[in-house]
């Protein structure tokens, strides 16, 4: 990915970041739930057993929010909440007005 990234200007959408080079990125936003949403949203995709218990603690302990924290500078990492329509919107609304603001300071 290194040569995808080196120009700037991308969008990278993993569940995870510790194996990312810092230097990718100049944002990173961690989208979260309650557990009660998480557990509908994933059940109703089909998950069960291990592969939705995994997904639910890793909720429970930050795992992904702590990672982010750990790999990148503070001021880069954002976290969302993501409960309802109206945080969904919200999020949608933060992720674009960030993306803008880089724009105009990066391109």
């Amino acid at each position: 990915m290194e040569g995808m990234v080196a120009k700037g200007g991308n969008i990278v959408d993993y569940h995870g970041c510790d194996f990312f080079p810092e230097r990718w990125f100049d944002g990173v936003f961690v989208i979260r739930t309650n557990n009660t949403s998480l557990y509908d949203r994933l059940s109703a995709r089909g998950y069960t057993g291990k592969k939705l218990e995994d997904n639910i603690q890793c909720e429970i302990f930050e795992t992904l929010l702590e990672e982010a924290q750990s790999s990148y500078k503070p001021e880069i990492v954002q976290e969302l909440q993501n409960n309802t329509e109206d945080q969904l919107h919200s999020n949608i609304n933060t992720i674009v007005e960030w993306i803008e603001r880089w724009k105009e300071e990066n391109i």
